[in-house]
């Protein structure tokens, strides 16, 4: 077994206070790309990269960890189908999740852990996932309940797909539309600001955003699979669809152009920004879990958005991929992202933090 071992991470870092949310792209990219791997390691860790890839005999073994840090609700289920969704994105079955569940100590009592591992449960057999192992404990300085997740699949070496696959001349499609996540977070966590605003019904609505249209990507991938030649999937999580796209760019070496009016914001998610008076948040960075980004061959597109509307999925192309620029464009060299609208081309921003992080800022 050989291992890879670049050097120091240290290097050109500065005493700088972080703002909420994930790592500013430029840090977390110098941080990964210091990361020891063996050879055994065929998609390890970078940007845009949400899983890693390990040889193991007849099968790929696909690994994927992330926490759920914004919601309260729910958070058990919540963190098998975020980590299973990634696991999705690169064609494979998700089969084993380890849970840390870290408690409050000030406000833990035995029902809490309880009903928290009981979504786990409920959610895990749902999808046909194991639940294998883990750690729990009661920890000094929480306010709430904080739980991560390892999800580990299986893939056939000929069935993996990563967001590095996507390439020029490509259609980008998008299922259900956004923000799904955010709108389903801000009604459960914000139900009585919204409550002047929305009726009951259209509140229960919002907050039911995590099952219709759900939060869960992996019947999207499956039948996207099924359906044609996909060359690259991403989950569009932190950041929202904008973080996503540029994510997506960064792994493929690719620019990407996004025609903005087709890209699909629910009304209801619309009513509810606007409820939120205290910050106006654009929907394209907020959380997105539930939407599947895919770049697909041309030729196969629309046969693709045919199958997944078939099976109720609403499906939009939404732009291409195409061919990286030969200078720097918002930092990233040779790489952009653009927004058509109304005909004209701009850069589309990369969000230096989550929208929704306004609001729990507040």
């Amino acid at each position: 077994m050989v291992w890879r071992f670049t050097g120091a991470v240290n290097n050109d870092m500065h005493n700088l206070r972080l703002p909420v949310g994930k790592l500013p792209p430029d840090l977390l990219g110098r941080l990964l790309s210091k990361a020891p791997l063996d050879d055994s390691v065929i998609l390890g860790p970078g940007l845009g990269l949400d899983c890693a890839v390990v040889e193991a005999s007849e099968k790929l073994l696909v690994f994927k960890s992330d926490p759920i840090t914004f919601a309260s609700d729910e958070i058990g289920w919540y963190a098998v189908q975020i980590n299973a969704n990634d696991i999705a994105t690169t064609g494979a079955v998700p089969r084993w999740f380890l849970v840390t569940l870290l408690l409050p100590e000030k406000s833990t009592m035995d029902q809490l852990p309880q009903r928290i591992m009981e979504q786990v449960y409920a959610a895990s057999q749902e999808l046909g996932i194991s639940v294998i192992g883990g750690h729990t404990e009661i920890t000094y300085g929480l306010e709430r309940p904080m739980l991560a997740g390892t999800m580990i699949g299986e893939v056939d070496h000929q069935g993996l797909i990563t967001p590095r696959g996507a390439r020029p001349g490509d259609h980008i499609l998008l299922t259900k539309g956004i923000p799904i996540e955010a709108t389903a977070i801000l009604a459960r966590e914000f139900a009585n600001d919204l409550s002047s605003h929305l009726s009951p019904e259209e509140i229960r609505q919002a907050k039911d955003y995590l099952y219709q249209p759900g939060i869960s990507v992996l019947r999207d991938a499956r039948i996207a699979v099924k359906s044609g030649r996909v060359h690259a999937m991403h989950d569009p999580t932190e950041g929202g669809l904008s973080a996503a796209l540029w994510e997506l760019a960064e792994a493929s070496g690719c620019s990407i152009l996004i025609d903005l009016e087709a890209v699909h914001i629910h009304d209801l998610s619309h009513r509810l920004l606007r409820a939120l008076k205290r910050q106006t948040l654009d929907p394209m960075a907020l959380i997105a879990s539930g939407a599947l980004l895919l770049s697909v061959h041309p030729e196969d597109a629309a046969k693709i958005q045919a199958a997944l509307e078939e099976e109720g999925i609403t499906c939009a192309q939404i732009g291409r991929v195409e061919e990286p620029l030969e200078a720097a464009v918002e930092g990233a060299t040779g790489i952009a992202v653009w927004k058509l609208t109304d005909g004209e081309r701009t850069p589309l921003p990369w969000p230096e933090r989550d929208e929704i992080t306004k609001v729990f800022g507040d």
